[in-house]
């Protein structure tokens, strides 16, 4: 299959609609018609149902659009390393604005010191942006945390388990209990949990206040108007009007620094070794 034709179906299979795919691939839509039967003549499968009420997948057409979706994020990922191996011998690092502050610069400095070492380019992003950062060639590392990252596919060492803090306002009556437990959170009436975005940018319903960064999260809780569980790591950001309330029956947050499994960067190795030395 050529990248062309995958482009094509993708397109199709999420618009579930060929005008409007068309419009999206900057192309006439009898030519993308044709280059969709050629590639079901050639897979020897029908990948979409047509009717009078539209398009819908095949089972087929499932399983390629998971696939052809992944395939053409690692050909866009190869572009962009093969650019910046050209172009610069420092590694991109990607990590989640405001976490594990303590332990990246700690690794940047165990890097930093080490001989042979370059230089890091360190990426914030928002909320669940660096997995697809690393997985589309934006970065060559990254740090994500376990549960709420996925893992699959990526190489990774586990770097720092730990629990979790309700984070409320520092004079709220919460603020001096010695700890917490999840069933007491789902029931506080005043300080309705924050809601963060899903992968698709859509929010969960609930009373609590959208949030899209740490820095919009924490001012919401100190102004008494949102509440949030967080990372015991999260300690390093109670000034201001904060305190933090261990929960017990949290799960636990695993820090991980993880890369492609393909990698064969010196740099990126070296990076991994000096947080596995941490």
């Amino acid at each position: 299959m050529e990248t062309r034709e995958m482009r094509y179906f993708v397109a199709v299979a999420e618009e579930l609609h060929f005008g409007r795919a068309a419009q999206r691939l900057g192309i006439a839509q009898p030519p993308l018609s044709r280059a969709i039967r050629q590639l079901e003549r050639r897979l020897g499968a029908p990948l979409l149902e047509r009717n009078s009420r539209g398009v819908a997948l095949t089972e087929a057409g499932t399983v390629l659009l998971r696939e052809g979706r992944a395939a053409l994020d690692a050909v866009e990922a190869a572009e962009r390393r093969t650019r910046r191996a050209a172009q610069t011998a420092g590694v991109v690092l990607v990590t989640k604005a405001g976490a594990s502050s303590e332990l990246l610069a700690k690794l940047l400095d165990a890097y930093a010191a080490e001989p042979g070492s370059v230089p890091v380019d360190v990426v914030l992003c928002g909320v669940g942006e660096q997995e697809q950062h690393l997985r589309d060639g934006r970065a060559d590392v990254a740090l994500l945390h376990l549960p709420f990252d996925s893992t699959s596919g990526l190489d990774f060492d586990e770097l720092h388990t730990e629990g979790q803090l309700l984070l409320v306002p520092s004079g709220h009556p919460l603020s001096t209990e010695p700890h917490m437990r999840l069933a007491d959170i789902a029931a506080l009436p005043d300080l309705p949990m924050a809601r963060w975005p899903a992968r698709d940018g859509t929010y969960p319903d609930g009373p609590g206040p959208e949030v899209r960064d740490n820095t919009q999260l924490l001012q919401l809780i100190a102004l008494g108007r949102a509440s949030a569980v967080l990372p015991e790591s999260a300690r390093a950001h109670l000034g201001g009007g904060l305190a933090g309330v261990p929960v017990l029956d949290a799960p636990k947050v695993t820090t991980v620094i993880a890369w492609p499994p393909h990698s064969r960067s010196r740099a990126v190795a070296g990076l991994v070794q000096a947080a596995a030395r941490l």
